[in-house]
């Protein structure tokens, strides 16, 4: 039997943590092992419902099906929901417990700004997340857990409780991962190890190198000198792969004007494909689920923020979002009001999620997240919003044109709807559909139908594949990044890192820790 644990750090954020997580969680599900997944705390926006009702980081639930479980709050006992460049929502143990300000929540000496206390701030969580990291263990072979950001934040280090101090509590070995796509890799190792403190760096066992492109024989060189000034080896590389990136934990290169995501690549099964243009309002919440969308056969997706990149799209969506109010004026602002107007005019067709949903009804009132009060909505739905101090965690199911539906909800907004034709929890109007469920595009049959309905408002001679499984091809990523690890690492001396722990008689790498 495998028993052990493991902490995945990277020497910043994106270095690839959530995916070489998830990589060796499927790499041991496949031989056997029960494996769970953990993170302390996660700071994202793209966040999942577990069937018992607690709100996680999409990340930990896509790690979680990596490993063959089913998603727990376990898992992600601490995420915070940004709501603006000072503050954020605290969920703990996957339920929302009010608003903090950073300085409160990382110098644990503020409180919050708004709704019921939240316990002291992040230090004063760290029992709390080493209580769960010790539940997850006793119940599964390995924990393997995926750090944030970089471990040598040193400002950070004194209340850290999801890298070095998650580590030196339950001592988990840990091993560094480096995007060496971005450059300046083994600076970035060397500078990692040599800011911790000794006590840390007694737990850093070595490194792993990300999307490496060429020949690896042209690396090694350098990685024998980082052994000889670390101590420590590398334990494998990585190739460059594209495609990889699923459930990622923050929405900002796809936020980026004129960023793509990838769609498939199989031609189109129709005569022509389908253009998708996703508005990428701030604060920009489960933009993963237009993911299935790219995943069809002749669907081309893409995130705008100018009217002109909208003109030639078959579907309009406007996404979730953690500020509602927020993103109606940024679309107002940036002229894409305008067009989602004169596309419901012109009978051309619009799909609202969550936040996107709210934003096109007749009336907003909020007293909860922005307190801005009364505004009016786009008016392309009869649908009046209030915002409700209690947030909404469910798991629905139910048939929307024809077809069964999955889908989940995350939204403090409780819509009040007021005609149209029913569509699942919300409605349709022409050519306008508006819903708060997440996910629901992820339901194949539903997702076929209605891009058929799509592209025949859109009068173009599109046709959905007939057997393009969502689900499958998530199982499909999700085993690449297994064969990623058992490729391109050291397996042997990885599972000897989970099961043995830290290497006895690591060097220190001066000067430590100011």
């Amino acid at each position: 039997m495998m028993r052990g644990g493991l902490l995945v750090a990277g020497t910043t954020s994106d270095a690839g943590k959530s995916v070489v997580t998830a990589g060796i969680c499927r790499w041991l599900a496949r031989q056997g092992v029960k494996v769970a997944p953990f993170k302390g705390q996660n700071m994202s926006l793209n966040s999942f419902v577990t069937r018992d009702g607690a709100e996680i980081g999409r990340a930990q639930a896509m790690q979680a099906q990596a490993a063959g479980v089913e998603p727990s709050a376990l898992m992600n006992p601490v995420l915070l929901k940004p709501g603006g460049d000072r503050t954020s929502q605290v969920v703990l143990k996957g339920r929302p417990v009010g608003e903090m300000s950073a300085r409160g929540f990382f110098g644990a000496r503020g409180g919050p700004t708004e709704g019921e206390p939240v316990p002291g701030g992040r230090e004063a969580l760290l029992g709390t997340v080493v209580e769960c990291l010790e539940e997850l263990r006793a119940t599964h072979d390995v924990v393997v857990c995926e750090g944030a950001g970089s471990p040598a934040e040193i400002n950070l280090r004194r209340t850290d409780i999801v890298n070095m101090g998650i580590a030196r509590a339950a001592g988990l070995p840990v091993l560094v991962v480096g995007d060496i796509d971005r450059g300046g890799v083994f600076a970035s190792f060397f500078g990692t190890t040599a800011l911790l403190a000794p006590e840390d760096q007694q737990l850093v066992a070595g490194y792993l190198v990300n999307k490496f492109r060429g020949d690896v024989s042209l690396l090694e060189p350098g990685l024998d000198m980082l052994r000889s000034l670390t101590g420590r080896p590398t334990y494998g590389v990585l190739p460059f792969q594209h495609g990889l990136g699923i459930d990622e934990e923050d929405g900002l290169r796809v936020s980026l004007r004129g960023t793509v995501r990838e769609s498939s690549a199989a031609a189109p099964v129709g005569a022509e494909v389908l253009r998708i243009a996703v508005c990428a309002v701030p604060l920009m919440s489960n933009f993963t689920d237009v993911d299935a969308l790219a995943a069809e056969p002749g669907v081309v997706v893409r995130f705008v923020d100018r009217p002109e990149e909208a003109a030639d799209a078959d579907l309009v969506v406007v996404p979730g979002t953690r500020g509602t109010v927020a993103a109606l004026r940024w679309l107002r602002e940036r002229g894409l009001a305008e067009v989602l107007l004169r596309r419901a005019a012109e009978g051309r067709p619009v799909l609202g999620i969550c936040g996107g949903f709210q934003v096109l009804g007749e009336r907003i009132e909020d007293e909860v997240e922005s307190r801005t009060g009364t505004v009016d909505g786009l008016g392309l739905l009869p649908v009046r919003v209030r915002f409700a101090r209690e947030k909404t965690l469910a798991r629905p199911s139910g048939t929307a044109l024809g077809e069964r539906v999955d889908g989940y909800e995350i939204h403090h907004g409780v819509a009040d709807v007021r005609g149209g034709e029913p569509f699942l929890d919300g409605c349709r109007v022409g050519s306008v559909w508006g819903t708060h469920w997440h996910g629901s595009l992820e339901s194949d049959g539903f997702r076929r139908a209605f891009l058929r309905e799509v592209a025949a408002r859109a009068g173009r001679r599109f046709v959905p594949a007939a057997d393009t499984s969502f689900a499958a091809l998530r199982e499909e990523q999700l085993d690449r990044l297994a064969d990623l690890i058992e490729h391109h690492t050291d397996t042997d001396a990885l599972r000897d890192l989970i099961v043995s722990g830290p290497p006895p008689g690591l060097p220190f790498v001066p000067p430590g820790a100011p």
